[in-house]
């Protein structure tokens, strides 16, 4: 059967639970790029991989990384590296839910927040670590990352990578992996860089390239309205209204600029978020969920910050602030427009930014229509302050669906009260019923141990280890929302 033949992932050699687990995301066929990859990883080959941002490459990926993990194994036997936090959490993310039926344990290694945490996590098994390569470097220099095990190699969104200047590091990683493990490279392009690269470490590699999987130029409405500086704000702010967009990025130069945007739509009582390189980790990781799941609609960024993170049904984006690269524009309104459904690119021009706007429509081969400035009647307002008042719809969070059956339980003790693994194992496996194959992910941490029980019998445990001791001590057990 030929890769384009196989449109069930049932078509390709994976297991039950792998299977269980993608239709339970909703992954119901496989998109061009994973019918290109699968056979290729599943073969055990490595692939370096030219395709755009949300074609459906992680879990190209993801598959067959998950699908030959080990779940006895303890070290790592695979290594994702990522350009930045987010996409780091994002594919973690990914990662964990393809594999949740193997119980596979993906941590996430990434700068910004302290790193004694991410040690203690690493100490416990761990079969997929998903980290930034200067993050992943700190933890193999300190040997709490240890690299001996690993037979995966995947790097993620390379073109990026180089370009926020971490090359040595990746060159780093590369030479301290095994000789035989398996690199796999994905890039939205193979500029020179990344051929070097390639040409060091990949042998044997097999080359593939979807163009356009993502996006169809002829999906994106493209508009352009000529502003001065004094006047942008109040000229977006007709557009806004005009367009009323369901969900939209807009997209601003610098981060002084969001900044300012952010607080300008706030002042207006125009409910939005922002996403930028200064902010803490924590509110950047928080506001790209929240709009995720739709807690509000109007998302202000940074390229860099927003550059490979994967947002579902952007109607809209506005380039607030003109690109000041030909590709970013590309880059930009390829984030509407996807899967089959349009999209509306709009785009401020100042007199200062006509060059470069005349430069991308050479570039793309498309005219960009300059439209006068929209007068926003009295129903079109009505219309958009009616939008900003309604309450937002939350959408459930990403893979909610594998949680059916699964019941996580807080133990009082943790590493503190020198607890393993294996007593809480024991413990859980002398209650009738139950097996090692009914127990989920166990985290253990200073004073506190997570531990999810599997197949609808999480009540049961819950009752009988209130009565029952765990290390010759009763410990206090209670229902929790969920490892974080």
């Amino acid at each position: 059967m030929s890769n384009q033949e196989k449109e069930q992932f049932s078509d390709y050699p994976l297991s039950d639970r792998i299977l269980e687990a993608l239709e339970a995301l909703g992954y119901n066929r496989p998109t061009d790029i994973q019918k290109e990859v699968l056979p290729v990883l599943l073969a055990g080959k490595n692939a370096v991989v030219k395709a755009p941002t949300g074609s459906g490459k992680t879990a190209a990926f993801a598959i067959p990384v998950c699908e030959s993990m080990e779940w006895e194994e303890n070290l790592p036997q695979a290594l994702i590296l990522e350009p930045t936090r987010e996409l780091t959490v994002q594919v973690r993310d990914e990662i964990f839910h393809i594999g949740r039926k193997k119980r596979l344990k993906v941590p996430a290694v990434f700068g910004g927040v302290p790193v004694d945490k991410q040690i203690q996590t690493l100490r416990q098994k761990s079969h997929i670590v998903v980290g930034t390569p200067g993050r992943v470097m700190d933890h193999v220099r300190r040997d709490s990352l240890k690299l001996g095990n690993i037979k995966w190699l995947i790097l993620d969104e390379a073109d990026l990578m180089l370009d926020m200047g971490f090359v040595d590091e990746v060159k780093a990683i590369c030479a301290l992996i095994p000789a035989g493990c398996r690199i796999s490279l994905f890039s939205a392009t193979l500029k020179p860089e990344i051929r070097q690269l390639v040409e060091e470490f990949i042998q044997d590699m097999v080359p593939i390239a979807v163009e356009g999987s993502a996006e169809s130029p002829d999906s994106i409405t493209q508009k352009a309205y000529r502003t001065d500086t004094e006047e942008k704000y109040q000229t977006f702010l007709k557009v806004l209204m005009d367009e009323n967009p369901e969900s939209c990025i807009i997209f601003c130069g610098t981060r002084e600029m969001v900044n300012v945007l952010f607080r300008k739509l706030r002042r207006d009582r125009i409910f939005c978020g922002m996403l930028h390189g200064d902010m803490e980790q924590k509110e950047r990781l928080k506001t790209v969920d929240a709009f995720r799941r739709a807690c509000f609609r109007y998302l202000i960024a940074t390229d860099v910050a927003a550059r490979g993170i994967d947002f579902d049904n952007i109607t809209h984006v506005f380039n607030y602030d003109f690109p000041t690269g030909r590709e970013t524009y590309v880059h930009r309104i390829g984030r509407t427009g996807r899967n089959g459904r349009s999209g509306t690119a709009v785009s401020l021009v100042s007199p200062e930014e006509m060059r470069m706007a005349k430069q991308t429509q050479e570039y793309t081969g498309r005219e960009l229509p300059f439209l006068p400035c929209p007068v926003v009647g009295e129903e079109k307002e009505k219309a958009f302050w009616k939008s900003q008042r309604s309450k937002a719809v939350i959408k459930p969070a990403k893979g909610e669906a594998l949680n059916a059956g699964i019941l996580c339980l807080s133990i009082g003790g943790g590493r503190k009260s020198k607890l393993r693994a294996c007593d809480i194992v024991g413990t859980i496996c002398g209650i009738p019923g139950m097996a090692v194959s009914d127990i989920g992910i166990i985290d253990i941490r200073e004073s506190l141990t997570y531990v999810e029980i599997l197949n609808g019998k999480g009540a049961m445990v819950l009752e009988c280890l209130q009565t029952r001791p765990i290390k010759g001590k009763i410990r206090k057990v209670r229902k929790t929302r969920g490892i974080s």
